[in-house]
């Protein structure tokens, strides 16, 4: 009797789960809340930099009454699918995934995402290409024939490691390893790299790690780029310095260039849930808040909340950003 008894409600139990997550989802692609009002914010990979702001900005929102939820993803060209899709609300995604995915030109993929809109800018991702120091190689042109880690496959890092290297015309010239960073810094501690890229702010714990080994040098990647006209046919991109002493041993200023991390709405999200969000986030609380959660957002303020935009804005959004007195950006308008 207790066996039979147990076997009903493991069937309910299953049943139930079933019609939940039937309930959640319908063939058009759209997503249902499984409560009113549930909002869903992709962040990345687990200990990622995109997961920690996904939570925390969840964080401020449920302070302020929202009821928003983050979860993990794969980053920030998944994050513009799902958001596109509505199987997610908010997320954030790199300005320049956002921008092939407005002009259908991510690669291996001809859609176009056109239902992702900019709330703000995060924070900047710049381009740290590492060497070890007295190897000879002075230049990002000199890693033609070496071995190379530029990121995981399918990441963000990867993606810009290929617009960079190819539009210097050394892509396929290198020996290139899709490594995540920490795999990435091993390597070369073994030598089994020459180089390794990261895409991501500084100083990165990855770098860090290596200098503590070895001489390491930081290579100019803005030079390099602006000779080939990079940054011209990626608008996306903007200048950025690496200060001096970041790493042991970096005793000068190296120019390079970054992406901006920017938070994202689907279209469809009302305006004044947006408005809110963006309202809670750039209280000097909220600030205070996403600093004490990521070293990174010390860079974040009213004033560079649009910096590195160049995709359409988020309606809600926009009405923030006019109040505050921030100019639009011309492509965002």
């Amino acid at each position: 009797m207790m066996k039979r008894l147990s076997q009903t409600l493991c069937f309910l139990v299953l049943l139930l789960t079933s019609l939940l997550l039937l309930g959640c989802s319908d063939d058009s692609g759209s997503t249902k809340k499984k409560l009113e009002g549930l909002y869903t914010f992709s962040g990345g990979p687990s200990g990622g930099t995109f997961q920690y702001y996904a939570s925390a900005i969840a964080t401020i929102g449920q302070k302020q009454g929202q009821k928003l939820l983050a979860r993990s993803s794969g980053g920030s060209i998944e994050n513009i699918r799902l958001v596109n899709s509505q199987k997610a609300d908010f997320a954030v995604a790199y300005s320049g995934h956002i921008y092939a995915g407005a002009h259908a030109s991510l690669k291996n993929d001809e859609n176009t995402y056109d239902n992702v809109l900019v709330m703000a800018y995060l924070y900047g991702a710049p381009a740290q290409l590492v060497v070890k120091a007295g190897k000879g190689i002075n230049s990002p042109l000199d890693l033609a024939g070496k071995r190379v880690g530029v990121g995981n496959a399918g990441s963000g890092a990867a993606a810009n490691a290929e617009i960079y290297f190819s539009s210097l015309g050394i892509w396929d010239q290198m020996d290139r390893e899709f490594l995540g960073y920490r795999n990435a810094a091993t390597a070369m501690q073994n030598g089994q790299l020459d180089a390794f890229w990261v895409f991501t702010g500084y100083p990165s714990a990855s770098i860090l790690e290596v200098a503590m080994q070895a001489d390491i040098r930081l290579l100019d990647t803005y030079t390099a780029g602006e000779a080939v006209g990079l940054f011209k046919n990626n608008p996306f991109f903007t200048a950025v310095t690496v200060p001096a002493n970041t790493y042991k041993g970096q005793t000068q200023d190296i120019a390079s260039f970054q992406d901006g991390a920017l938070l994202v709405a689907n279209s469809k999200v009302p305006d004044d849930v947006v408005h809110q969000i963006l309202t809670a986030l750039f209280d000097q609380d909220g600030l205070d808040y996403l600093v004490s959660v990521h070293n990174s957002a010390k860079s974040m303020s009213v004033e560079t909340g649009l910096k590195g935009v160049v995709t359409p804005i988020h309606p809600g959004a926009l009405k923030f950003w006019q109040e505050m007195g921030i100019s639009i950006p011309v492509l965002a308008e």
